[in-house]
């Protein structure tokens, strides 16, 4: 530790930091624009100059080291000449459109022009004008004279996107940010650029012009996609939402958010919003009160009961759907003698032992491992957030592998490519696990080839190194043959020290698996369900076609049974259900999301449900009652909560893996849905469908 003197007071400080940190563990803002705690240094605003003693001139707080017995001044004569000075350079070219920008309100060179701006301008001459440019669908660039060259954005692209979209061309004052020539920003995480510009030079489209920033209610929320469950704050007026943005929380997501969990709330306001129950009369759709909808479930549900039987009952719940929906229904099944529920739409092995799979290991540890084995993902895509952490660790020095299809491009260097059929990763892990027995000395679990280089290459490292990790995407978990891989998975885990886990699909994979939204003592999973059979069918959140693996058969199967009935947000299934519930998106309800870590986290509803719109644990509570299930007597979600979620969420949680390792080659490939087609919010988000990864799943 080194000690300095900073305005006056000692500070403590590790050696090798600078004058920024220094301030920052003091508590004292020094102002900065290009500086930023989670990108590299660059020192080019020079807004952040200070007065260090026996220095000839004020230094960069944010790159100068302390030295022992440092002496900073924030504060001097010397310093505020150089903060204004530096202030007044930086006003020279930059335009007055505080009173039409959308960074107004919330602009770091606003603020900082009232503390160190001049009340006038001594540049008379004309000021400098930057072509517009096109950056795609989701990020502005229509005001890039804003721009006073930062270049948080290009760092942001580099070292934490994985890749550079954005780069500054030319010189001087003729330097411009700007994208390669004829090429839009297409990262996942492309959003974040406009959290971290100081200015309005970037700004969101879908939000561009719709409110002022102190205009907006803040509530925070939680995402409802991927399995990270990345901290939201959701911006709401006049009863809408009109933006999300990152809430920090260093054990999950950071600062960051990805575009998926940005901009999916326009879909919120998307004409397929069902706003009243529907039934179907003589087969067109009438809007109806939710007494005459729930009474005709009821009925419907008892009729079936009572002519062929409560086996004959499922439920397919959208694992996106809140852990207290999940167990209600799962209750309501259960309830009423049926054990078909399930949540794993797009599963194909079904081996469940009334445990939840999980990571295995913190969300934040990922960003620390030095080796790491992924199987059967496309992480960049598939869980953008985590993705990053593993690119963080790439970047500091980790070596990662993959087992894959194709070779995906993830922005980070991936030491080694297993580039296989889904077909054969079974026999694949199994070289692994081969050419790993030949490290250890111990006896493989089955056969593999031990010659197979990239096999001995992937062994060799995970038997090196200290923080290792064998993790299972959503290929892996979709595969026919899922139980072998993790049992592999396991015996590698087992010989390296590496932990074992499942990066996960949805919001609340984990959580449905907590809360027991699987079949149980002989009960249909998703899979038997969908190939027909049910007389009877309630839809959680969910659309067979777009969730299910072979989907289109599932249609099929539905549009045979008697009843079927739609609790969602949405007008959808139209062609085969008999009932439309309109229950609550993830804005308008409260509810509770356990990640892949297994961190449980809730949430309250941001705006009132739309129209006649419920949420849904209150319809399938009030479902329960009509048809007297027992303790269904809940009147408030704390009180679902309390019964649904165990309180030690780690006991449930479980990798492993007890079944014989199949080696015979699979016959159907893993069903994965791509990154803007994972849920209903995503696939009706415009902005998002017109992006290029949209385009690019929609062609598949």
């Amino acid at each position: 530790m080194i000690e300095i003197e900073l305005d006056g007071k000692k500070v403590e400080v590790q050696e090798g930091c600078m004058v920024m940190h220094a301030a920052e563990k003091a508590g004292t803002y020094i102002p900065h624009f290009c500086y930023h705690k989670k990108l590299s240094i660059a020192a080019n605003c020079r807004m952040c100059l200070v007065d260090v003693e026996k220095a000839p001139k004020p230094m960069p707080a944010c790159a100068t080291p302390v030295t022992q017995g440092m002496v900073v001044r924030t504060k001097s004569e010397k310093a505020i000449k150089a903060q204004k000075s530096v202030m007044e350079f930086l006003l020279i070219n930059h335009p007055l459109d505080c009173p039409i920008c959308d960074q107004g309100g919330e602009c770091q060179l606003q603020d900082l022009a009232v503390g160190y701006g001049g009340s006038t301008s001594r540049y008379e001459e004309e000021k400098r004008v930057v072509f517009h440019k096109d950056a795609g669908p989701l990020i502005s660039m229509e005001e890039m004279s804003r721009c006073i060259h930062c270049t948080r954005c290009v760092r942001f692209g580099q070292e934490v996107a994985g890749i550079m979209e954005l780069g500054m061309s030319h010189r001087g004052e003729h330097a411009e940010i700007e994208t390669f020539v004829g090429q839009s920003v297409d990262s996942e995480l492309s959003g974040n650029m406009i959290d971290i510009c100081p200015v309005g030079a970037l700004t969101s489209k879908p939000f561009r012009y719709s409110a002022r920033t102190w205009e907006l209610g803040r509530r925070k929320s939680i995402s409802p996609h991927d399995a990270t469950g990345a901290n939201l704050v959701v911006q709401v007026k006049n009863n809408k939402v009109l933006r999300v943005v990152p809430f920090e929380n260093e054990d999950v997501n950071e600062c960051w958010i990805s575009d998926r969990d940005r901009f999916s709330y326009e879909a919120l306001d998307s004409q397929d919003r069902l706003t009243a129950p529907m039934l179907k009369q003589g087969g067109e759709w009438k809007t109806v009160d939710w007494q005459a909808a729930l009474e005709y479930v009821a009925n419907g549900l008892q009729g079936v009961k009572s002519q062929y039987g409560a086996e004959f009952i499922g439920t397919l719940a959208s694992p996106h759907s809140t852990t207290e929906e999940l167990y209600l229904a799962a209750a309501l099944m259960r309830g009423l003698g049926s054990q078909n529920i399930d949540a794993r739409l797009r599963a194909s092995d079904f081996h469940h032992d009334n445990t939840a799979r999980w990571l295995g290991t913190p969300i934040a540890s990922l960003g620390n491992l030095q080796r790491a084995l992924v199987i059967g993902s496309n992480v960049r895509k598939d869980q953008p957030l985590l993705a990053l952490r593993l690119r963080h660790a790439v970047r500091h020095g980790a070596k990662l592998h993959a087992i894959n299809e194709v070779a995906f491009d993830w922005a980070m260097s991936v030491s080694t490519q297993m580039v296989t059929d889904s077909a054969h990763w079974v026999q694949a892990l199994a070289d692994v696990a081969t050419a790993v027995a030949h490290l250890t000395g111990a006896t493989a679990p089955v056969a593999g080839n031990a010659n197979n280089p990239q096999a001995q290459a992937i062994a060799k490292s995970l038997h090196s190194g200290e923080r290792k990790a064998v993790l299972l995407g959503n290929a892996a978990a979709h595969h026919a043959k899922a139980s072998s891989l993790l049992a592999l998975a396991n015996w590698i885990g087992a010989q390296t020290g590496a932990t074992v886990g499942y990066l996960g699909e949805a919001a609340n994979t984990v959580g449905a698996q907590v809360v027991g939204a699987v079949p149980s003592h002989g009960g249909q999973n998703a899979a038997q369900m969908g190939r027909g059979g049910l007389k009877a069918a309630l839809l959680l959140h969910t659309e067979p076609h777009a969730d299910m693996a072979h989907g289109a058969a599932a249609v099929q199967a539905l549009e045979k049974a008697e009843m079927v009935v739609t609790l969602s947000a949405f007008k959808t299934n139209l062609s085969f259900s008999d009932v439309l519930l309109p229950i609550a998106p993830f804005t308008e309800t409260a509810g509770t999301f356990i990640n892949t870590e297994g961190r449980a986290q809730s949430f309250h509803g941001v705006v009132k449900p739309l129209g006649e719109t419920r949420p849904a644990w209150k319809v399938l509570r009030v479902l329960g009652s009509m048809l007297n299930v027992p303790g269904f007597e809940l009147e408030t979600i704390e009180e679902v909560r309390a019964k649904a979620i165990p309180a030690n969420i780690t006991s449930r949680l479980s990798n492993a893996c007890d079944v014989a390792i199949d080696l015979t080659p699979a016959t159907d490939k893993p069903e994965v849905a791509s990154i803007y087609q994972l849920d209903g919010l995503v696939r009706r988000a415009p902005s998002l469908q017109l992006t290029a990864d949209a385009k690019a799943g929609r062609a598949v």
